[in-house]
């Protein structure tokens, strides 16, 4: 039957219905059903409603959130934003803090109404607040104007901004100049006199107060804060966990509160938990490991039904019995967000009472849990799922590398009297689960991940890359498979919680992916409902030729981040419809949250989530999204700090590298021993303009036509080091390569030849993030 055109909505009205109801701060997603229902949009006619929303995401006039629509660019209802300044009549501007302007253009500013008369209690924002605003289009602003409006619904922090530097003294005036870490401020020192040192000694780590600039000379700050002194061991995360503002001391309420708890007994509260003491339940973790939170343990299923099946029991730390709502410990734990997890050290969410103590699953002794029993027919399929609040009892504590050289039949003493009970059937349960993961298809990367190793006085040792071992793996799949369980259960018990989700790629990313794969001859029709199986078809193409490196890359930057949020939109990369994070709430408040959802859900006891709406579950993801984001970041700087720093005496030498990113401005370079990362200028390159070819992801040479390409292997010349920035500067030794199929084209962006450029310090580099962890 044809689509009736007098029932179905014109286009310019869906987008006015999404843009109404998005800038009316719409709590819920607006979505396909929201629009058929506004529409009155029944039967068959739902088909071409879809064929209509699907055309205006091709042409770009909507964009796809989960299963929410909006207009592309379109802020969020409750959005993290800074303030960051006034405008010209003292009003209140804030930014959203995460913002893609390479797909949505300039950062939008919001004009933030702040009642004359504010609630006595409620604080006030200001410039350098972080804050949870909700915002909405402003109606016919002035040409100039910010182009939302908005309220602050809750303030995170009050912090002032910061310059940050390494103090060096001047033995001549007995003041000193301020060295900046931020690589874009390289090279603009500044100028600090004797009365304005304070206490800073040589090497110290000061947050200063630029005073004024200079016609001549440097500009004049004064040292405000002496963070703490880089001579020590651990100098270089101090840089990071002070940049970021990561909080790395407790407050003294909450040292007090996690030294006065007590060991979880029993019965308590009017709440038994069920003996599971006798089960042999495993930790298995990375062998420098101090919190153990899972632990794991597998059989075959008696029932009769379920010949060849399994039961698989995940147990994890029940953090939620000491970690009470709106106690001291929860108020810093949702203030972290999360642990931050550098080389020299772990800035840990909870006291280490609570962490490595309380709640770490120690062998041969008793510990509170939340566990679930997931029972798997003979195809890896889960058939049901029951969980329970026990006291349990470790059986063993093993590495990663104990329980593989169990599993390849060479067991250590700890190992050999748990193969029959518990590792062998561990392993088999997984092997059965593999099967219905291999049907499902989640995205297959293979992106090794390096580990920098310290000496004892924190310097490098060695750069390494782990093996991935079938260990690793099985308690993947396991803990992977106790999230979804957590999300139906609370789904299945109409209990608000914060799902784990990864969007699906964007329209946008998706046409840049499709133009770069043409040129390696790999097709991928625009338009298409990607699913994370064609991508993993895509690799398996180029799997063992010259361009599987490369295209595993650029495949990892077309995906979305993932994010915590409290309306479900699924898990992309996993090919999971709903999935949320219960197996680490040691060291992410996620995982707290769902803890807490599932004790009140299903009637455990105490320290159940309190009643708590969708919005304030938005507030609590949206602020720790932003601290995984926050920790991503100042781990991965540290890491170029180090690498930096233990590369710093082989200037000139020469290094294997591998193109890791194109820009106009230049290239990036990935070293192939360590995976140092790097700056090669573009004025560098050649005697030729070198044009930015973004759909072949390459510098291309006006006259030439010759390349650098994304993916490209290199030799590199180290050219300048500046390690308190993690900056590295190199120049290209290898030549352009042909690049097939490419006609040259005027009017593209340019870059600059050697000869009329001016090269960049190591300092100017950028460098892209890491996506989002599962």
């Amino acid at each position: 039957m044809a689509a009736n055109p007098k029932t179905l909505p014109t286009r310019e009205n869906i987008l006015a219905f999404v843009a109404r109801e998005r800038e009316g701060g719409a709590v819920g997603p607006i979505g396909k059903r929201e629009i058929a229902r506004a529409f009155a949009i029944k039967g068959s006619d739902k088909i071409e409603l879809k064929r209509l929303l699907r055309e205006l995401q091709d042409e770009g006039l909507l964009e796809k959130r989960g299963k929410a629509l909006a207009r592309p660019g379109a802020l969020p209802p409750v959005t993290l934003c800074d303030v960051t300044g006034r405008d010209l009549d003292g009003e209140l501007i804030a930014r959203p803090v995460e913002w893609d302007a390479s797909q949505f253009g300039p950062v939008p500013r919001i004009l933030l109404n702040v009642p004359a008369r504010q609630k006595p209690g409620v604080p006030v924002p200001g410039v350098g607040d972080r804050a949870l605003v909700r915002a909405e289009r402003a109606r016919d602003p002035e040409p100039g104007a910010p182009a939302y409006v908005g309220r602050v619904i809750k303030l995170l922090s009050r912090k002032t901004a910061r310059v940050l530097g390494v103090f060096r003294a001047d033995a001549r005036t007995a003041g000193g100049r301020i060295e900046p870490i931020d690589r874009k401020q390289i090279g603009r020192e500044l100028a600090v006199s004797e009365a304005d040192r304070g206490d800073a000694r040589d090497g110290d780590l000061v947050a200063v107060d630029i005073l004024r600039t200079r016609a001549f000379g440097l500009p004049a700050a004064r040292v405000r804060e002496v963070v703490g002194s880089l001579s020590s061991e651990k100098a270089v995360s101090q840089i990071a966990i002070a940049s970021h503002d990561i909080p790395d001391a407790f407050r003294p309420a909450t040292i007090a509160e996690a030294q006065e708890a007590k060991p979880a007994p029993m019965e308590a509260e009017g709440f038994a938990r069920e003996d599971w003491r006798s089960t042999p339940l495993l930790t298995i973790d990375p062998p420098d490991a101090k919190d153990h939170d899972d632990a794991v343990f597998a059989e075959p299923d008696a029932a009769p039904d379920n010949e060849g099946g399994f039961v698989v029991t995940v147990a994890i730390a029940d953090v939620s019995w000491y970690v009470r709502p709106n106690s001291a410990l929860d108020r810093e734990a949702v203030a972290r967000g999360n642990s931050v997890y550098f080389p020299d050290r772990v800035v840990p969410m909870l006291p280490e009472r609570i962490s490595n103590d309380l709640c770490s699953l120690r062998p041969l002794e008793d510990r509170p849990a939340l566990a679930v029993k997931m029972r798997l027919d003979k195809n890896g399929h889960k058939i049901d799922h029951a969980f329970h609040r026990v006291m349990m009892r470790s059986a063993a504590k093993l590495s990663y590398q104990q329980a593989q050289q169990a599993f390849d039949g060479r067991p250590d003493e700890t190992c050999a009297p748990l193969m029959k009970g518990a590792l062998e059937p561990l392993l088999a349960a997984y092997r059965c689960a593999t099967q219905a993961r291999d049907r499902r298809g989640p995205l297959d990367l293979d992106l090794p991940e390096r580990k920098i190793r310290l000496k004892a006085d924190g310097t490098v040792d060695r750069v390494e890359v782990p093996p991935r071992l079938e260990a690793h793996r099985v308690i993947e799949e396991f803990m992977i498979l106790a999230n979804v369980a957590a999300a139906e259960t609370l789904e299945e018990k109409r209990q608000h919680l914060i799902y784990r989700a990864h969007d699906e790629p964007s329209v946008e990313k998706l046409h840049a992916l499709s133009d770069f794969l043409a040129t390696v001859g790999v097709r991928l029709a625009k338009g298409q409902t990607m699913r994370a199986k064609q991508f993993n078809d895509i690799l398996a193409r180029v799997k063992d030729t010259e361009h599987e490196h490369v295209v595993n890359e650029v495949v990892l930057r077309s995906q979305a981040q993932a994010e915590y949020t409290a309306q479900n939109y699924g898990h992309f990369g996993l090919n999971l419809r709903r999935y949320a994070h219960f197996t680490s709430p040691i060291r992410r408040y996620a995982d707290l949250i769902v803890h807490r959802a599932l004790v009140r859900a299903l009637h455990l006891g105490p320290g159940g989530l309190p009643d708590t709406g969708l919005d304030e579950l938005a507030e609590i993801a949206a602020r720790i999204s932003a601290a995984e984001r926050r920790a991503m970041a100042a781990e991965r700087e540290t890491n170029d700090r180090l690498i930096a720093a233990f590369l710093a005496d082989q200037i000139g030498a020469t290094f294997s590298a591998r193109i890791s990113g194109v820009t106009r401005s230049g290239l990036f370079v990935k070293l192939s021993e360590t995976g140092a990362d790097g700056f090669v200028p573009a004025s560098t390159l050649g005697d030729e303009y070198f044009r930015h070819e973004e759909a072949h992801a390459a510098l291309v040479g006006s006259r030439s036509g010759r390349a650098y390409r994304l993916g490209d292997t290199v030799e590199a010349r180290l050219l300048e080091v500046a390690p308190l920035a993690g900056a590295m500067r190199f120049e290209v030794l290898s030549s352009a390569r042909p690049l097939k199929g490419l006609a040259l084209r005027k009017g593209r962006s340019q870059a600059k030849p050697a000869h009329g450029g001016r090269q960049k310090s190591a300092g100017k580099s950028g460098k892209k993030g890491a996506k989002g962890r599962r």
